[in-house]
């Protein structure tokens, strides 16, 4: 974002504060469409994004006299959005098995960097939104946040409520079972007979 649009989005997050709804009109239009996709990467359904992303307007509407104009507007909207996904996955789902249980047993080591690329590659975003589907809570918010928002390791930590130190490891396994998802769904889909 160049300088005369973020003086722009100051003056219409100040105007919004003061209860210009045009303002804030111009605010969600802007905002809404980039909220809203990555709402449809963390939630399970298109319907669940579309509520998400509503309830983090009104979160938003209503919180923006905390917001501190010395952190750009963005990150402290995704912020907003991804803490409220993850509470609404969190209160969706006890702590699934498969965080703590095979995951265990899982190795470590970096894979491939290119393998998941060229998995992620070839595959179309639907086969992949459904492949981040299967992963646990945890590993999708932590791929979202990192890959799609772009957050910083202190980010991810402070949103999942982990210490900085494990938001790698999280990482590390989420790529990992990622592959094995795009990996098992391409095979199955191509024993179907369809192309990537």
């Amino acid at each position: 974002m160049n300088p005369a649009e973020q003086a722009s989005d100051t003056e219409r997050i100040a105007q919004a504060r003061a209860g210009n709804a045009e303002a804030w009109g111009e605010l969600y239009r802007q905002y809404a469409p980039a909220i809203f996709r990555f709402c449809r990467r963390t939630m399970p359904t298109r319907e669940d994004a579309e509520d998400a992303t509503m309830d983090i307007f009104i979160k938003i509407r209503q919180k923006l006299g905390q917001y501190d104009s010395g952190r750009p507007f963005s990150a402290w909207l995704y912020t907003v959005a991804a803490n409220h996904c993850w509470d609404l996955l969190r209160r969706r789902r006890v702590r699934q098995d498969l965080e703590t249980g095979e995951i265990e047993n899982m190795p470590l080591e970096h894979p491939d960097p290119g393998q998941l690329e060229q998995l992620i590659e070839h595959r179309t975003s639907k086969q992949v939104r459904c492949a981040l589907g299967e992963l646990p809570a945890r590993a999708r918010m932590a791929l979202v946040l990192r890959y799609y928002a772009e957050m910083s390791y202190d980010d991810i930590a402070a949103t999942l409520g982990v210490r900085r130190a494990f938001v790698g490891v999280v990482l590390l396994r989420a790529r990992h079972q990622l592959r094995d998802a795009l990996g098992e769904r391409g095979a199955a889909h191509l024993a179907a007979g369809g192309a990537t």
